[in-house]
């Protein structure tokens, strides 16, 4: 028997109240079970299973609600069952394994599992249990988890402090959750987190996951002689990108840099990207704004891109129709091409 289902809950037994979920800032609009967890729900058309990492907060005994925003895999899902008038299937793991968590938190490319992109990238694979209620896979190593449906209906949800450091989006009407299962744990831990203003708790190791995933992107894409990417922590991992590259042709850097600005993986929280040549280390913030002040002209080396997609918790985000939108800067530190080539450009001390 998997550990977590030591305790099985259904029908009146079961009460989400009892676990106790904190308020984890002093003006968050209720209390959240759901930050270190993994949201799984599946494509109604496919086999393709999306987990990801969803805030919940408790609303009653049997009922949660859920913030998904418009670009992740899960609200896909979810809103294709609701158009077709059914109701999604859904399953949480509230502290669940942490390379699972790490993964949910990250663009793992459309159609792609988390579930199979954290064991290949541990290189174990997961223990899962298929939920009795729904059918979903549910991670066994769980502390808890529960199965249940979306159903369309809403509820007040949020304030929430969020990882950009702000109470952005406000108190929001987000989809309920009715619980139909919980298992859990005897004495089970429910792993949380607490984002705000950067550091946090978990503000750091997404940095080197996300440039690895960045510097993947860019080399399936054919983009060429990529030396370093970093994403910096204070722009929470998202917000501020470093590029090294050793310029190829004219151009290279514009080829980088708008790709950076606009992908499925880098559009959501962006803000801005700077590009630098390879003798410059993009983890060295130093480095960066010696480059940035030495090698940029401001009238000449920064583009601005408007209207990309972003998310609601942006405190600088427009609203466009359904979604929201802000723009890109982009910024050229890096020797001009023409000079570079010709070897006109001066030697550093």
């Amino acid at each position: 028997m998997h550990l977590f289902l030591e305790n099985v809950d259904v029908g009146d037994r079961i009460n989400m109240l009892k676990f106790p979920a904190p308020r984890w800032h002093e003006e968050d609009g209720g209390r959240y079970i759901g930050t270190g967890d993994a949201v799984i729900t599946k494509d109604p058309d496919s086999e393709w299973i999306n987990v990801g990492a969803y805030r919940v907060m408790l609303v009653d005994r049997d009922k949660l609600a859920i913030f998904i925003d418009i670009l992740h895999h899960g609200r896909i899902h979810m809103d294709k069952y609701l158009k077709r008038g059914k109701k999604c299937p859904i399953a949480i793991s509230f502290g669940p394994p942490l390379a699972l968590f790490m993964f949910a938190g990250m663009e793992v490319p459309y159609g792609v599992s988390e579930l199979e992109y954290t064991g290949a990238v541990s290189g174990k694979k997961l223990k899962i249990f298929i939920g009795e209620e729904t059918g979903l896979p549910i991670p066994a190593d769980s502390e808890i988890a529960i199965e249940g449906y979306i159903t369309g209906e809403l509820v007040d949800e949020g304030p929430f402090g969020e990882f950009m450091g702000y109470y952005a989006g406000g108190r929001m009407k987000n989809p309920i959750i009715e619980v139909k299962r919980v298992y859990y744990r005897d004495n089970p831990i429910l792993l949380g987190t607490s984002p705000g203003i950067p550091p946090y708790d978990y503000s750091y190791y997404r940095c080197p996951i996300r440039s690895a995933m960045i510097w993947d992107m860019l080399e399936e894409l054919g983009v060429p002689n990529i030396k370093c990417v970093w994403v910096h922590e204070a722009g929470f991992g998202r917000a501020l990108i470093i590029v090294s590259i050793k310029q190829t042709f004219a151009g290279h850097v514009t080829m980088v840099s708008h790709i950076l600005a606009t992908s499925p993986l880098t559009a959501y929280g962006g803000r801005y990207i700077i590009v630098v040549d390879e003798d410059i280390d993009p983890t060295d913030i130093n480095q960066v704004l010696w480059a940035l002040c030495t090698r940029s002209d401001p009238a000449k080396t920064i583009n601005i891109i408007d209207t990309v997609v972003t998310t609601k918790l942006d405190p600088m985000a427009e609203l466009r129709g359904n979604s929201y939108v802000s723009s890109r800067a982009i910024i050229y530190a890096v020797k001009p091409y023409e000079r570079l080539i010709k070897d006109e450009f001066p030697k550093e001390v």
